[in-house]
């Protein structure tokens, strides 16, 4: 059973996801709290395997319960937080301070939201569960780094209703390689999900002006990933945006897939451009690394890079392997700096990794494909 401590200021979310979570057969809320201060004390009692934190709440605001917490015995949080702009840049910064999801709550109809993303919910906690959280410095070498011991993973249930489509629905698989031109700039394609917010912040902020153009894609609610990108921009020596429509790809810059869009990479010439667009879920995600790969694949060929990094599920495995297949350089984040070792295991397995690297070393392998 994986033990859950709820800590928000509605007695109607306490309740319902008290209830909710009974059902679910492998989680129990151990505990609720309306605010930190009494999560702290029920937490002196039973430390819960996973925390479900609002950020706005009485007393003690969630940034800075989740900073003691990350302080006193790092523990996997899941913001739980409402859908609004200022919500949203609060929330990127919990993400920077360990979070390792989020559960985007609207401010009306809380009731009906619970109800009807139950699965969602159950499988976030899940994920959470197998999270691996301590203080690790990412930016340092992973023989440095101290040690992590993974969590059991618990069963990954499948979100229920919800059809598997793959990327067919948005796009074709690549054909025949085409003949690419040989000066054409390097692209790097990069997909992450639980855990992606941090790595992401010490793979970018180690990159400089020079390096390949960038797309990401994290799995992340519509609405976060304008203020995600906005912080990763203040910190990082390159440009960071949310992608929008035909934003040209290029040095020195990294488009993030907006929040419930796709992200696809076009080629006109020379040039690299995307394309935001609606769709399907893709691999139960949208955006979806596997449609942002393929995509990749077949505009960029071995002029691209593919790096899949620390989330769970398969979400990016099928991409990778046809940007294997036309001749891109691939690279799957190691186990031992993943927070989620899902993603690059599931791609390893299909056979679409090149090479296998730590997350310290995923900038210098950016920054080296910008001088070829």
């Amino acid at each position: 059973m994986i033990g859950v401590l709820v800590v928000d200021d509605s007695s109607v979310v306490r309740q319902l996801m008290h209830e909710l979570l009974a059902a679910s057969g492998d989680i129990e809320v151990i505990a609720t709290a309306s605010d930190p201060i009494f999560a702290m004390r029920k937490m002196r009692q039973r430390w819960p395997d996973v925390i479900v934190l609002d950020i706005q709440m009485p007393r003690m605001d969630g940034i800075t319960f989740l900073k003691q917490i990350m302080a006193i015995r790092p523990t996997p949080v899941i913001i739980c937080s409402s859908l609004t702009e200022a919500g949203a840049a609060v929330t990127a910064e919990a993400l920077a301070a360990g979070a390792v999801s989020i559960i985007s709550k609207p401010a009306l109809g809380v009731r009906d939201f619970l109800h009807d993303s139950f699965d969602d919910l159950a499988n976030a906690i899940r994920a959470a569960a197998a999270a691996r959280i301590g203080r690790m410095n990412a930016a340092a070498p992973a023989e440095q780094a101290a040690p992590l011991t993974p969590a059991p993973v618990p069963p990954a249930l499948a979100n229920q209703g919800q059809p598997r489509h793959t990327a067919d629905v948005v796009l074709a698989a690549p054909g025949a390689v085409d003949a690419f031109h040989p000066t054409t700039r390097h692209i790097v394609a990069i997909g992450a999900s639980t855990g992606g917010p941090q790595a992401l912040e010490a793979v970018l902020s180690g990159l400089t002006p020079q390096c390949p153009g960038v797309v990401v894609v994290q799995h992340m609610p519509e609405r976060f990933t304008r203020s995600f990108a906005e912080r990763l921009d203040t910190i990082s020596p390159v440009e960071v945006k949310e992608a929008q429509h035909l934003d040209r790809v290029l040095p020195g810059r990294v488009l993030i897939a907006p929040g419930g869009m796709h992200l696809m990479v076009r080629r006109d010439g020379s040039q690299y451009y995307v394309e935001v667009v609606n769709g399907p879920l893709v691999s139960r995600h949208k955006p979806s690394v596997d449609v942002l790969f393929r995509s990749v694949a077949k505009s960029a060929g071995s002029n691209a890079v593919g790096i899949i990094m620390t989330g769970m599920g398969d979400d990016g495995a099928r991409g990778l392997k046809e940007m294997a297949e036309r001749g891109a350089a691939t690279y799957a984040q190691d186990e031992r700096s993943s927070v989620v070792f899902g993603m690059p295991k599931e791609a390893i397995q299909l056979g679409g990794v090149g090479d296998v690297i730590s997350l310290a070393n995923i900038s210098a392998v950016i920054e080296n494909y910008g001088y070829r």
